[in-house]
């Protein structure tokens, strides 16, 4: 029951509004719902398969399914754990800091940077490698302004993901997988840990709260308010700048 409740809260409002009006008319829900639910899914079930076949080895095979579907949920939205993730390998870590990092969905109760934002710098990375112009998904053109918005996102995430982690790191002399890892579950605001919180500094405890502060109002609520709107309508000249 609690895994359905979960996802449930981090699909999002505006998900559940139009799965309720459109109910099995996969067809007619907006693009919005069409890549919420589909990444969500993979989300769900590729991380899944990870910790089964990496975590968990000791155990019978029903509790084994449980965990690793359990901590595959967990991580993006709901802080809640059934195992003890100081005892995780390294890989296992690092693949729930980025799902905690990713979050849940737009609209919903979850932090992160969102499924919809990595769906569509997945879409644009993807539409760069096939050499289309427009960025596409399930027989729709996605907007330009979409695309940079969710890569300015994004990069603000990683930034202060990395900086605060090092930093962390740096003042609390520990390793830095265990630091990205709390600093990344401050931004989620997962709740999660391996259990070094409690020891930290008054510094590092800080920068955690700091990073739960921005973590919860969002990316996209931090960039309109560090930077003024400029809606001058002259344009510089274009020149192309090599990248790659």
């Amino acid at each position: 029951m609690r895994p359905l409740l979960i996802i449930t809260g981090g699909i999002g409002f505006l998900t559940w509004d139009d799965v309720i009006q459109h109910r099995h008319h996969f067809k007619k829900y907006r693009l919005q719902t069409k890549i919420v639910l589909f990444t969500t899914a993979i989300l769900l079930i590729l991380p899944a398969i990870f910790f089964f076949f990496a975590e968990y080895s000791d155990e019978p095979l029903k509790e084994r399914m449980l965990h690793s579907s359990f901590q595959s949920v967990t991580t993006r939205t709901a802080g809640f754990n059934t195992a003890d993730f100081s005892v995780m390998s390294e890989p296992s870590a690092m693949l729930m800091t980025v799902l905690m990092l990713i979050g849940g969905c737009s609209g919903s109760t979850a932090g992160g940077m969102k499924t919809s934002t990595v769906a569509v710098l997945y879409l644009s990375a993807l539409s760069v490698y096939r050499r289309k112009n427009d960025v596409e998904c399930f027989k729709r053109r996605i907007p330009t302004d979409t695309i940079h918005t969710a890569g300015a996102i994004l990069f603000m995430y990683i930034s202060l993901f990395l900086s605060t982690g090092i930093a962390v790191s740096i003042i609390e002399s520990l390793p830095i997988t265990s630091c990205l890892f709390e600093t990344g579950s401050a931004l989620g605001t997962a709740g999660l840990t391996l259990g070094i919180t409690t020891s930290l500094s008054l510094s590092s405890h800080i920068i955690l709260m700091i990073l739960m502060f921005a973590g919860r109002v969002g990316g996209l609520t931090l960039i309109y308010a560090a930077f003024a709107s400029n809606n001058d309508i002259s344009r510089l000249p274009q020149e192309k700048v090599a990248v790659g």
